[in-house]
């Protein structure tokens, strides 16, 4: 099982914060390092406020080497898919072809709102989400010398010469997921290299989250064996149960929800679990991403018993 770290630096986060983050990930032998796409805290306003993903990105990707690096996920509602794809491309050959892009739909209308961005319905939300995926994967697998062209209801390309390409072909992994019963399984069968389960699922949840993108993938004509899954998991832990509550104490309504929560030791057979239920990667959600030790201990702790 592969596993990364994710971050939430919307509540409360510098540029620095997140590097000194990813590299103890780095350090300490995780495979990723994702990162919220937010533009609004949704705790308590923190100091020094958010951070654009992708410019942070940018600059991890040169201060960093080993690790993959991207979203989780980033919203359709956010960015112009053209110009994405550019971007997205940029930051992969700045970091040598790490890059993972988690894209959505989109779910807060506060933040929506409180930065000027329009928040279509639900379904104009996903039928969005669906052209981008679309461009963005045709885009960057259109063969050099050939333009792309797209006649969306939402989005239209004439003559795109479809560069840059991303160092990693044909693509970096997509990334789709949610809950939704059916049409996330259906994006991620169609336009995904990965289906991710957000946290506070369980596994009974995630058990039956993945059978439902395996049959969406026999629908499509698409062996499901060629779809990655993964979660995304909540995760407290310590070297004994004062530490755990100390770290638990940083957001006490998440930490009644952890999907991982205790000692190394307890952690390791919780995450084992989903590895059992046929997840590819987890990605473990630290609550205080300026806990280094914590993603010390998980490294050090935790991360040698899913090599094996």
């Amino acid at each position: 099982m592969r596993v990364g770290i994710y971050v939430a630096p919307q509540e409360g986060a510098s540029y620095e914060d997140q590097l000194r983050a990813a590299r103890a990930a780095e350090e300490h032998g995780f495979d990723a390092f994702v990162r919220s796409d937010h533009y609004l805290g949704f705790a308590a306003a923190q100091l020094p406020g958010p951070t654009d993903s992708w410019i942070t990105l940018a600059g991890l990707a040169r201060e960093t080497s080993r690790i993959e690096l991207g979203t989780m996920v980033s919203s359709a509602t956010f960015r112009l898919p053209g110009p994405f794809a550019i971007m997205v491309a940029q930051v992969d050959a700045m970091s040598g072809g790490r890059v993972v892009l988690g894209l959505g739909a989109g779910w807060s209308e506060d933040e929506h709102r409180a930065c000027g961005i329009p928040y279509p319905p639900l379904r104009e939300r996903f039928d969005r989400l669906e052209e981008q995926l679309a461009i963005v994967r045709g885009v960057w697998s259109t063969p050099v010398g050939e333009t792309f062209d797209f006649d969306g209801r939402y989005y239209h390309l004439e003559g795109s010469p479809a560069l840059p390409k991303p160092v990693r072909r044909p693509h970096p992994p997509i990334i789709v997921g949610g809950t939704g019963a059916v049409r996330t399984p259906a994006l991620a069968a169609r336009y995904a290299d990965e289906f991710n389960l957000p946290p506070f699922q369980g596994t009974d949840a995630t058990r039956e989250a993945f059978a439902r993108v395996s049959a969406a993938c026999e629908a499509a004509g698409r062996d499901p064996a060629t779809l990655a899954r993964s979660v995304t998991l909540t995760t407290v832990c310590g070297t004994d149960e004062r530490e755990v509550e100390r770290r638990g104490s940083v957001s006490p309504l998440q930490y009644e929800s952890a999907d991982l929560a205790g000692t190394p030791a307890a952690v390791a057979e919780q995450l084992a679990q989903y590895a059992a239920l046929g997840a590819d990667c987890a990605y473990l959600r630290v609550l205080d991403l300026h806990d280094l030790d914590h993603i010390a201990l998980l490294g050090t702790e935790v991360l040698p018993s899913m090599r094996t």
